[in-house]
């Protein structure tokens, strides 16, 4: 894979954040004791297909879970009655959430890149199996960072590559910084892949029309990245922003998992600003299924406006 150093023409530089708060998680998506999906269960459709411009985006639920107390994740620098409050004005539960786990396959020209891969390989693959997908199907395998819910797929559970035919690519910051840690799991998950990895940096093209931006912060080198096809654009945002009310409406909420919390504040403002000044529309990783939508500034935070028919 060819990388070109075009700097990205977009509002400002931006920086990054969010977690694997579903380590602790009750699914939400039906799976048997490996991860693996059940569609015929499952209370969310396993896939969902979003075409931009030329580029086809098929938005793969590889797992989810009800997760208790959240304000032991959100919002840690604010009071219970702050937390009750802002809950209880957007008609959603102050002791309980629901997250998504949602790697996106982009279909640009003969490339098939996947945008992160979930928890475990299981529940990714019947996603894709549920889009008529194989994993031999991925070109380029991309990571926005290194947490256990973005990497975890990487292998299946013997330990074998899930995508025999993928490049892989991330971020040379959030490499470096990983592997300096001794981290089990990323030794486990992404070591493996070190000399098949192809580094980038803010402004590098992963591939035409996909850019690199450095955001920053929930990890020490979060990476998005911006899909352009003709007139339409839409942000990959990884980890920025992990929730749609709670670090959203409210971007300097410290969550718990960003490891660098100003940070991870400043560049939720930065890139949430950008986006809806710029009306360019989003995929969120974290996101309420299928994770595309808006972003429209409010007071002092924002609002995410759920994508209906603007993709069809």
């Amino acid at each position: 894979m060819t990388l070109s150093r075009r700097r990205l023409m977009i509002a400002g530089a931006a920086v990054p954040l969010a977690a694997p708060y579903l380590l602790r998680a009750r699914p939400a998506v039906a799976q048997d004791d490996h991860g693996h999906g059940a569609s015929a269960a499952a209370p969310f459709p396993l896939h969902r297909v979003f075409n931009l411009g030329d580029m086809q985006l098929t938005v793969l639920l590889a797992g989810g879970g009800q997760q208790e107390n959240p304000h032991e994740i959100f919002g840690l620098n604010v009071d219970d009655a702050t937390f009750e409050q802002v809950s209880q004005e957007n008609f959603i539960p102050s002791d309980r959430t629901v997250g998504f786990m949602q790697p996106t396959l982009v279909t640009a020209g003969e490339n098939r890149i996947l945008f992160d891969t979930g928890m475990v390989a299981g529940g990714l693959v019947a996603a894709m199996q549920d889009g008529g997908l194989t994993p031999a199907d991925v070109t380029h395998v991309v990571l926005t960072h290194m947490h256990p819910d973005h990497i975890g797929g990487l292998t299946d559970d013997a330990g074998a590559p899930t995508f025999p035919n993928a490049a892989y690519v991330a971020g040379r910051v959030e490499f470096d910084a990983w592997a300096a840690q001794n981290n089990e799991m990323f030794e486990a998950k992404v070591r493996p892949f070190e000399g098949a990895m192809t580094f980038v940096a803010e402004g590098d093209e992963v591939a035409p029309g996909i850019t690199a931006m450095e955001t920053f912060g929930h990890t020490p080198g979060h990476m998005a990245f911006m899909l352009a096809s003709g007139d339409r654009s839409l942000l990959m945002t990884g980890d920025v922003v992990n929730h749609y009310v709670w670090s959203m409406q409210h971007p300097d909420w410290e969550v718990q998992y960003d490891m660098d919390k100003p940070a991870a504040a400043e560049t939720r403002k930065r890139v949430l600003g950008m986006l809806a000044t710029d009306r360019v529309p989003m995929m969120g990783y974290h996101m309420p299924a299928p994770g595309v939508g808006f972003v429209e500034a409010m007071g002092d935070g924002f609002r995410w406006v759920p994508a209906t028919y603007q993709f069809m």
